[in-house]
């Protein structure tokens, strides 16, 4: 025992004094370690600082109150919800009936000798020095006591009176606006001063203002009308204090009156699952991860951790391998000394001992500094504040412990061959013969193709990623113990080569000991990438594929519906003068009761109409059985005619979407212009006062459309869930039919304005469509939108940019990551293989070669390094994404199927799952890579190197 101490402590000893004596490779190994643990401790601060503890969660939501009481819209019949108010479900069961509506009273829930405050939440568009900005409109008393932790003040106070509106302060950098500003609503005459800014720690990228309850939202609301802007009705809660708290029972109790409750009280001593009505429901349950999903959840951050320590320990083992043998005199001197083969290894291991403690102390340290330094920048990308600075001891402890573990790691084969040198070589530098492995390469093909064989099977046969995930990770690794024999075959290719590449890549395969772990990493480094690559350019190439445009590209339209359409000319001449317009195509849209009727307004004397659906045209998995109007339509037929019928042209989905209802716009031959379609029988059938129409399915047997005109829509309602015709004056019309399948945008048919007037209907201005020369330019679109924001209406503008990539800046960061860590690898290994090769450099200057000869050579044994890399990591790495999109191919077919069987969707909808290869990346990659990286070792790399004198044996 005293004897094992003591061996350790020397061997430590010794280690330590090693470490500090080449300072230059200790740092490096160091630094390789110390980053990975700096981003893990780094990692687990930030994620356990932004995790909330219940009673921080409350404090933000309910502040100081004991609950909050909200009206879920179900006309206040009796309802179950979940403890924490996430979900909740009416009382009974409604199959067959309406689904309850309306608004629920929270006043009668509100249980005896309580203290209430109110908290309104809308939204309206409010004037700022740049123009109109659509903003939430909060009224609370946020000065209340109750209200205390929701708003957090940041400069002035809170309103105090009905005049005064306090602003978050997102919402003053967005708006231009500062405290003491004036503040004013569009529709409103009157002015608010900013008298304070605030955050809410939950939200701090939200643009909100608060008022007294009351003072803004109510008059905004009766100044704009609410009724007829659809999702701008405002909401209001309760917040409630009562003595001991509100219990799971007052919960209930408010539930049976139709109010949910979110309470403190519930959420910090949660019922049992047995006392939660909605959870005895069938389909219902708690919700909790599945115990094979947290296994695939562990296995996954299991192989990702593995791999990081796998890539460190291939980075670092060489660094130990050659100071290993940097001081093979020193370890010889132990054994000639009456030491050991295990007091050798007890010196390396202790090296890698000493680096990684070392490692787990500086990593942890600056992870420490780090996060708290980028506090404030860590909470503005989230959007949220930490709720503490949470330091967990035992979660760094276990870090750190990583740090040292992989330093042993990377020191155990170093100090095995260390131990197994003789005495007599060790003291005279010998090296001997060594011969290469040839038990590693037969296991890395066997892992190679079993891990293949499990991809393969995982994305044809199963539906997990983890299988896939698994398998390609056993591939790869199989793939880093082929590597010395892969690096031998490279090895062949030097024939061909001049000089200094070859004496490059024949120094790399004599000393694969040192070049196939740099080798290993950088292939590790570069099929993640190549994965990630793949995966993120063939999903790119799906969504372009699945990417609808509303318009052709670079087409512009702007639709008003307001007053009658009475803006409508300025605005069409605003686009007109301001973008680089081409062609301009004016609409307008049918109009039913008093002109001054918005498309959905739901006011006395306002009707609308609706496009007459020849029966024989109706797709029959959407028609109500007229006895049976609540009964779903598709469950009369069986899974083979549901099958049969999404081929039927008539159950076809209608490509696109419309500004204006059923897509009947109302315009002449240029709008076909601006849509691109080239048809001259369709200008023609316009000019002659017909109607030219996308969808045949609007055409009746005599090859015209009909146009029902609903003046009341309260009785066509009636009569539509009586299964009867809705009453209305019916209008029909000549119609051409474009023949093909011609893109038309979401516009179902064209109707020339002659026609509407010869058969008296009304019409009122839209907006307009136009083509423009060029795309136009973000100042373009600025200066646009603030002249279209001095109409004070709700204009819907849009520009038509195509298909806008989201991977493209990511493609481009894993391109660079890769760059760096293939650079960072090789730089490595080459500044390894100069200390290494440092005898073999001295003896070219000792024969005469040109000073450049040494920087040509270490470019070349950095480009070496990383091409070999390279080019083993981007066929490995398209493996693991293949497999993945093929597994989702298989998931979205089976979706596909299901909703066959279901009666939605169509024969036209198969999901497009295609597998990319991002060919830019892989040759930037290939090329640019080892490229940078040998050009960087030749520049950082002294031409010169001193002579020195033979070591005195």
């Amino acid at each position: 025992m005293n004897s094992w101490y003591h061996s350790w402590r020397a061997a430590i000893r010794i280690a330590r004094r090693d470490a500090l004596r080449s300072k230059g490779r200790s740092f490096l190994v160091l630094a390789m370690i110390a980053l990975p643990i700096l981003g893990v401790s780094a990692a687990d601060l930030t994620l356990r600082s932004a995790e909330l503890s219940t009673e921080q969660s409350l404090e933000r939501k309910l502040g100081a109150a004991d609950a909050r009481l909200s009206d879920p819209g179900l006309g206040g019949v009796p309802i179950k919800q979940t403890p924490d108010a996430g979900s909740y479900t009416p009382v009974g069961d409604f199959d067959g009936k309406p689904w309850p509506e309306g608004k629920t009273d929270i006043s009668k829930a509100l249980p005896p000798s309580t203290k209430s405050l109110t908290d309104s939440l809308g939204s309206g568009k409010l004037r700022t020095t740049h123009g109109l900005l659509n903003t939430e409109i909060r009224e609370l008393k946020a000065s209340d006591p109750l209200a205390k932790g929701i708003m957090v003040v940041d400069r002035g106070h809170l309103p105090q009176k009905s005049d005064e509106v306090a602003a978050t302060t997102h919402f003053l950098q967005s708006s231009g606006l500062k405290v003491g500003s004036k503040l004013t609503a569009r529709g409103l005459d009157r002015e608010y001063t900013i008298v304070g800014s605030y955050e809410l720690p939950d939200a701090l990228k939200t643009d909100q203002v608060n008022a007294l309850p009351g003072a803004l939202l109510a008059p905004l609301d009766k100044a704009l009308d609410k009724a007829e802007l659809p999702g701008t009705e405002t909401s209001t809660t309760h917040l409630v204090t009562v003595s001991g708290g509100f219990t799971w029972n007052m919960v209930k109790a408010a539930n049976a009156k139709g109010v949910t409750v979110n309470s403190r009280a519930v959420a910090l001593n949660p019922p049992a699952t047995a006392d939660v009505p909605i959870y005895q429901e069938e389909g219902w349950g708690t919700f909790e991860e599945s115990t094979a999903a947290k296994a695939a959840a562990l296995a996954a951050v299991g192989t990702v951790v593995g791999l990081a320590m796998l890539e460190i320990c291939l980075l670092a083992g060489p660094a130990f391998a050659v100071g290993a043998r940097r001081s093979r005199r020193q370890l010889g001197l132990v054994g000639a000394n009456g030491g050991d083969r295990r007091h050798i290894r007890a010196i390396v291991l202790a090296g890698g001992l000493v680096i990684g403690f070392a490692a787990a102390v500086v990593g942890t340290v600056l992870g420490l500094l780090l996060t708290f330094a980028l506090q404030p920048v860590l909470e503005d990308y989230m959007g949220q504040r930490f709720g503490s600075f949470d330091v967990r001891p035992l979660e760094l402890l276990g870090i750190g412990l990583l740090a040292v573990f992989t330093g042993l790691m990377a020191a155990i084969v170093p100090a095995i061959t260390s131990s197994r040198q003789s005495v007599l070589a060790s003291l005279t530098g010998r090296r001997g013969v060594r011969k290469s492995n040839r038990v590693l390469p037969v296991i890395g093909l066997i892992a190679v193709l079993l891990g293949a064989a499990i991809a393969l099977y995982g994305s044809l046969m199963t539906d997990q990623f983890i299988v896939v995930a698994g398998g390609s990770a056993i591939a790869e690794l199989g793939v880093v113990a082929l590597t010395p024999a892969l690096v031998g075959l490279f090895g062949r290719t030097g024939r061909i080569l001049p000089l200094s590449p070859r004496l490059a890549l024949r120094d790399a395969v004599r000393n694969r000991g040192r070049t196939a772990p740099a080798v290993a990493a950088v292939l590790a480094a570069v099929a993640g990438t190549v994965a990630v690559a793949t995966y993120t350019a063939s999903n790119e190439a799906q969504g372009k594929a699945g990417y609808e445009a509303r318009l052709p590209h670079g087409a512009v339209s702007v639709m008003l519906d307001e007053a009658g359409g009475r803006d409508v000319p300025a605005v069409r001449a605003a686009v007109q003068k301001l973008l680089p317009i081409d062609v301009r195509a004016d609409v307008d849209r049918i109009s039913v009761g008093k002109s001054t009727c918005s498309m959905y307004s739901g006011k006395e004397g306002c009707g609308r109409y609706e496009v007459v659906v020849p029966k024989a045209n109706q797709c029959p998995l959407w028609m109500t059985d007229p006895a049976h109007p609540n009964e779903d339509p598709s469950e009369r037929f069986s899974k083979e005619q549901r099958r049969k019928l999404a081929k039927d042209w008539r159950c076809k989905e209608s490509a696109g979407s419309t500004y204006v209802d059923s897509g009947v716009v109302v315009g002449d031959a240029k709008l076909l212009k601006v849509l691109e379609i080239n048809d001259a029988a369709a200008e023609k059938a316009l000019a002659d006062g017909q109607i030219v129409s996308f969808d045949k399915r609007n055409l009746d047997a005599k090859g015209k459309i009909s146009i029902r005109l609903i003046t009341d829509p309260k009785a066509a309602d009636e009569a539509r869930e009586k299964g009867k015709e809705a009453p209305g004056e019916i209008k029909s019309f000549t119609t051409h039919q474009v023949s093909g399948s011609a893109n038309s945008y979401g516009v179902a048919m064209i109707v020339p304005p002659a026609a509407l007037k010869a058969a008296g209907v009304t019409t009122v201005p839209l907006g307009a469509y136009y083509s423009t020369d060029k795309m136009p330019s973000s100042a373009q679109r600025q200066r646009l939108d603030g002249e279209l924001d001095k109409t004070g209406s709700d204009i819907n503008l849009h520009v038509e940019d195509g298909y806008t990539s989201e991977n493209s800046i990511i493609l481009l960061s894993l391109t660079v990551f890769a760059g760096l860590i293939t650079i960072g690898a090789a730089g490595i290994a080459t500044g390894l293989a100069q200390a290494d090769a440092e005898a073999d450099l001295k003896t070219l200057a000792a024969v005469g070669a040109p000073p450049r000869v040494r920087r040509t050579l270490s470019g070349f044994q950095c480009g070496v390094v990383a091409a070999m890399g390279v080019l083993l990591g981007s066929a490995a790495g398209v493996l693991p994404a293949v497999g993945l999109r093929l597994t989702e191919k298989r998931q979205e077919m089976k979706f596909y199927q299901q909703a066959l069987d279901q009666g939605f969707g169509s024969a036209d909808s198969v999901p497009y799952v295609p597998i990319i290869v991002p060919w830019e990346t892989l040759a930037a990659l290939l090329v640019a890579v080892p490229v940078g990286a040998a050009l960087l070792a030749a520049l950082v790399t002294r031409s010169r190197g001193a002579l020195s004198r033979r070591e005195a044996t």
